[in-house]
């Protein structure tokens, strides 16, 4: 059977779409009740990744008094305006309330004019102003101290919103790389790999590292917006989370070592034997001597050159053919048939007993002399 084969999901186990459809929830509500600890959920052993609902959770809730209302009143969020009127203040005051990190955002996304929109729970914010002690920051006039952090422009927000989703993702952590791997999720990669020093221990962390809602908007235009959200800014909780990383990393490095490539077998490396350098032979340069110029010997003239060149001479001629003009009746003039002309044969060159190799003679005086004894067509 291939290795490849689907596994079908066990029967007592459903996936997230279909646990929704029968806890009736819509699928962000759920994924919702997953994170706040609602609806708890197991590993997927199929080593897809994903979390699977055990049918017995299924059956637990379904089971509660007032299902599926009471259930939905648990996740149910609501914006900064409707949050304001529910708590019956102004939305300026629910928004400073927000930003001092009295009211922790549940929910977080971009909307498409790149704004981002903050979402509460109902049920926490009833709760709020249930409080007593909380009746002073509803009515009147804020207290100074608040009033002095929000004048230097303290916003807890977001920092909020990522501890509540660390606090998530701690609960379904299993083992001490999963717990490194979602600290790593809220940190930056640089800061991560300047705790995280060996290589295979951070491709593993990195492996294990959850994606956060607000991450799916990488590659789009508000991917910088998401960044800023999902990611620690303030420098006393990156100082925090590198804290708990490391002691994270080293507890696992003590119950499980990261798993690393097996090596690879190679024969033992054949090393060249050493030769000894032979000693270098005496070199003689030899005398370079000049090429003699060949001249003419003593006594040597025109003639008995000229004497020498005859044999030349006669070849040249037997390969020549002399065409006589042809008249034609009627005293018109001779036709003049073209011969092609045969480029006489080289003679042999004389050479004179040392003095070397001698370049050929010029025959530029022996085609004049051809060409003057050679006889012209006559005109008529």
């Amino acid at each position: 059977m291939s290795a490849h084969t689907f596994e079908p999901v066990r029967s007592d186990t459903c996936t997230p779409s279909r646990a929704a459809r029968e806890l009736n929830f819509l699928r962000g509500e759920f994924d919702l009740a997953v994170q706040l600890g609602h609806v708890r959920t197991v590993p997927d052993e199929g080593g897809g990744g994903g979390r699977l609902v055990e049918r017995a959770e299924i059956d637990r809730l379904r089971a509660q008094d007032g299902f599926p209302d009471t259930l939905r009143d648990r996740v149910r969020v609501v914006g900064t305006t409707d949050g304001a009127e529910l708590m019956d203040i102004s939305v300026g005051r629910f928004t400073r309330l927000a930003r001092l990190g009295l009211l922790v955002p549940a929910k977080v996304y971009v909307n498409r004019y790149g704004s981002v929109v903050w979402l509460y729970l109902t049920e926490e914010l009833k709760h709020f102003a249930a409080v007593t002690e909380n009746t002073h920051l509803l009515k009147g006039r804020t207290p100074e101290t608040l009033r002095g952090q929000l004048a230097e422009g303290v916003d807890l927000r977001a920092r909020n919103w990522r501890m509540r989703q660390l606090g998530c993702l701690l609960r379904q952590a299993e083992d001490p790389w999963a717990r490194a791997g979602a600290l790593a999720a809220l940190l930056p990669p640089v800061e991560v790999a300047d705790v995280v020093e060996d290589p295979h221990e951070r491709a593993w962390v990195n492996r294990l590292r959850p994606a956060l809602p607000g991450q799916t908007l990488a590659g789009t235009s508000f991917a910088h917006v998401a960044e800023r959200i999902t990611t620690a800014q303030d420098a006393d909780e990156i100082e925090w989370l590198r804290s708990d990383l490391a002691h994270s990393v080293e507890e696992a490095r003590a119950l499980s070592p990261a798993p690393r490539p097996a090596a690879r077998r190679t024969g033992p490396a054949m090393r060249p034997t050493a030769q000894p350098i032979p000693p270098l032979a005496r070199t003689v340069t030899a005398r370079v001597e000049p090429t003699p110029v060949p001249v003419n010997p003593a006594g040597a003239t025109d003639e008995s050159m000229a004497g020498k060149a005859e044999p030349t001479t006669r070849a040249a001629e037997s390969l020549m053919r002399v065409v006589e003009p042809r008249r034609i009746p009627g005293g018109r003039a001779p036709e003049r048939r073209h011969v092609p002309r045969v480029r006489p044969a080289p003679g042999p060159v004389p050479r004179f007993p040392g003095t070397g190799p001698t370049p050929p003679r010029s025959t530029r005086r022996l085609r004049a002399w051809l060409r003057r004894e050679a006889p012209r067509p006559t005109e008529v």
